[in-house]
Formats: structure tokens, C-alpha cells, sequence
């Protein structure tokens, strides 16, 4: 055969890839469940089952575990995948340092209602936590703590963008979804085909909150380099943390390197009068 019809062929191949990424994007990006297995009671945390709604009508489900120590509240924004009963462990560390956390499923995750999300709707879910933050549990602005994990971290940012925290955690999270296509997927014109976008550094280059980075040099699905370059792009106050273990396990992995630098980077706020 021909060395055309070769290149023609994987022309084909390329084009074919390119428009199935295009078409079905959703289902690359968010992995959902809708089975809880487990809640804070499980874990001897007293919590209140929470039910909000959005600007566009749906309902969403969360969390709210309250601590005594600090006024200081975690608004977490989970990955793409499972859903908030997942997260237990995360929640009882802060819990275990004095931080109440609000924790939510973003629509047709775990007991939220609603299909399978668009970049959009992720933002207006993380709006309408925050707004229930202020509205319900009338907490001001510099006492929530926006953290965001992997793909929650660009909710986060636009979450920060928006309003003025007290501060933003991302961890684990990259410089933006096109970034991460383009360095998974080499061979394929990701940014002329991608319909999400989530530009974490583009938020963040527009937040004056202080901010914590910590990502994991061993992680295997986002690059250290992503981490670092967030961190290159945030203002001062900031400070960084290099994790270590898998992606999925850098929280864990890292023990109390970990809770240090969330107990430091804490402190700092409350010292600097935020809370």
C-alpha cells in the first residue's frame, strides 16, 4: 500500500478521535455516583443533611459538619468523580483542626438532582453553596475557606474570582482541562475541539485572597508542573506544599505534612485578622 493512503488513514483515525472527544466530552470529564456509602455519623461527626437550590432550580444536596473552635468554614469543591460521601477523610481532618466544613455534590452527583453537568453549571452549584454560606448560615465572606481537589480546584478559583474569601486552597488541580488534553493527548487539536475549558490560572491571576498550593510530585493523572505554575501565578500571600503519593492519595500519603501546612496556612489567616 501506498505511504498516501497511510497518511490518509490516519487523518481519518485523528479526525475520528477528535470528533468522538468532541461529542462525548461529558463523559470523559465526570464520573458520578449516586449511592451514598457513608456519612460523618459514621465517623462520630454530628452533621446537618442540607438542601439548596440554584439560581436555575435545582436542587442540590451537602453537608454541613459544624466545629467549635473557629468561625473559619471549608466551602470544599470535590473532584470529577463519586460523590461527597467519599470524602470522609478529608472532612475529619477539618474537622480534627477546629474547621467547619460545608461539602456538596454539584448536580447529578450522589443525592443532587439534575443530569450530568456542564463547566457552567459546576460554577453556578459552587455559587449557590457559597450563597447559602451567607444567606442561610450567615457567614461573612472572610470566613470561608474555598478548597478545591483536582477539577474542583478551577471551581474554586472562579469561586474566589468572584467574591473575597478568606482564603483559597486548590490542591492537585492543573492550569486549565485544555492544558491537561493537550499534554495527555499530544496528536489531537484538543484546543480547537474542547467545550470545557475550566482556566484555573486565568481565575486565579484575578484573586488577592492568600492562597495554599499543594500537589503531589508523584502524581500521575496532573503534573507537578501544573501545581507549580499555579503557584508562580498566584499573589503573594501564598505558599506551596509538595505532596507525596498518587493523585488520588497525596492527602493521605502525606500525613502530617498535610495537616501542618492547612494548620500554618490557617493560622496565617486568623493571625492576619481575616477571621
Amino acid at each position: 500500500m501506498s505511504l498516501v493512503y497511510w497518511i490518509v488513514l490516519l487523518v481519518a483515525v485523528i479526525l475520528g478521535l477528535a470528533a468522538g472527544g468532541y461529542f462525548f466530552q461529558h463523559k470523559l470529564i465526570y464520573f458520578p455516583e449516586s449511592e451514598l456509602v457513608a456519612t460523618p455519623a459514621d465517623i462520630g461527626m454530628e452533621f446537618e443533611d442540607v438542601r439548596f437550590e440554584t439560581r436555575d432550580g435545582v436542587q442540590l444536596h451537602g453537608w454541613f459538619v459544624p466545629a467549635m473552635e473557629r468561625e473559619l468554614v471549608v466551602l470544599f469543591c470535590h473532584g470529577n468523580a463519586g460523590n461527597i460521601s467519599q470524602r470522609l477523610e478529608t472532612i475529619e481532618v477539618f474537622h480534627n483542626l477546629g474547621l467547619s466544613v460545608f461539602i456538596f455534590d454539584y448536580r447529578g452527583f450522589g443525592q443532587s438532582q439534575g443530569g450530568a453537568p456542564s463547566e457552567q453549571d459546576t460554577y453556578r452549584d459552587a455559587r449557590a453553596a457559597w450563597n447559602y454560606l451567607q444567606e442561610n448560615k450567615q457567614i461573612a465572606p472572610e470566613n470561608i475557606l474555598l478548597w478545591g481537589r483536582s477539577l474542583g480546584g478551577p471551581i474554586a478559583a472562579a469561586m474566589a474570582k468572584e467574591n473575597n474569601p478568606g482564603g483559597l486552597v486548590l490542591e492537585s488541580t492543573f492550569t486549565s482541562l485544555t492544558e491537561v488534553g493537550e499534554k495527555i493527548y499530544p496528536f489531537l487539536p484538543v484546543r480547537r475541539f474542547s467545550k470545557y475549558r475550566y482556566p484555573t490560572r486565568e481565575f486565579l491571576q484575578d484573586t488577592s485572597c492568600p492562597v495554599l498550593i499543594m500537589h503531589s510530585s508523584e502524581d500521575e493523572l496532573i503534573a507537578y508542573s501544573f501545581g507549580q505554575e499555579l503557584f508562580d501565578t498566584a499573589k503573594e500571600p501564598k505558599r506551596f506544599l509538595e505532596m507525596r503519593g498518587g493523585h488520588n492519595e497525596g492527602h493521605l500519603v502525606s500525613g502530617e505534612d498535610y495537616t501542618g501546612a492547612v494548620k500554618g496556612f490557617v493560622s496565617e489567616l486568623v493571625e492576619d485578622g481575616s477571621n
